[in-house]
């Protein structure tokens, strides 16, 4: 059941990234984090990212404005690296909190908090309306990248920021897609490359991230397979109109899935 649930999300996800600031990552967090622990998660999660962004290059690599693509990018590049230390830093703090409910234990992690929170928070930038038509200067796209590349790292969620400014910066929507996924491409190589090392430098114990990628490498080939799918018809749709109804149910569900990370239950 695991693969059916996997296939659809990245399907679904895929598609969506050529439309609008959230798209796979988005999806597949919640999705993984039913199957492996938080941390893990999102590491699964980025090497799905990767596999379709270095898919998706290919597509759209000649669309990329290089101008934009510096100025936002290396902001995010350098940022990946420190969100992902964050990340693999918060993992090995001891729980806040253990409570029972329904002779269940369930524990308050410092990781599961501040991932909960930022979906809870991405959820609301996607549910609220004010945020669609956000006046954001081009001057500020050097912020703009070191939040899209920090949040990239530390939860995996780099699309909506990275879509708001660069939605601002004056690229028409074929070099918005392509800069866009330039920049994802990037921060997604960081932030894999402080996954992998990241917890055998913090711990000096085997590294559980390679672990449970190895145990979990046929849901990640299904995963990628269906991912490559979602882009190629992606991008046969791109002229389409964007899907701002299915963006509020994917916030309602981010809301919800974030709430339940933040009190431990998954």
């Amino acid at each position: 059941m695991e693969y059916v649930i996997v296939a659809i999300t990245v399907l679904f996800g895929a598609g969506l990234t050529f439309f609008s600031g959230f798209g796979l990552g988005t999806l597949m967090l919640p999705v993984f984090s039913l199957f492996f622990e938080l941390p893990i998660a999102v590491g699964a999660t980025a090497i799905v990212h990767l596999a379709n962004n270095s898919f998706k290059f290919i597509l759209v690599s000649k669309h990329i404005h290089f101008p934009t693509l510096l100025r936002f990018g290396l902001p995010a590049l350098l940022f990946a690296f420190i969100g992902s230390i964050l990340l693999t830093s918060l993992d090995h703090s001891e729980p806040l909190y253990t409570y029972q409910l329904n002779k269940h234990n369930f524990e308050l992690t410092l990781v599961k908090m501040t991932i909960g929170s930022l979906m809870m928070f991405f959820a609301w930038f996607d549910l609220d309306p004010r945020f669609d038509n956000l006046n954001i200067e081009k001057k500020h796209i050097y912020f703009g990248g070191m939040l899209s590349g920090f949040f990239g790292g530390l939860s995996g969620h780099q699309g909506a920021f990275r879509a708001a400014f660069l939605a601002k910066s004056g690229l028409t929507k074929e070099q918005f897609i392509g800069t866009s996924n330039a920049v994802s491409l990037l921060v997604d190589l960081a932030r894999l490359w402080i996954y992998i090392v990241g917890f055998v430098a913090i711990t000096g114990s085997e590294n559980k991230f390679i672990t449970a990628i190895t145990e979990a490498k046929t849901l990640l080939i299904v995963a990628i397979t269906f991912a490559f799918i979602g882009t190629y018809f992606g991008k046969k749709l791109v002229q389409k109109t964007t899907i701002q109804r299915i963006q509020r149910i994917v916030g309602a569900l981010l809301l919800i899935m974030g709430c339940l990370l933040s009190l431990g239950i998954l």
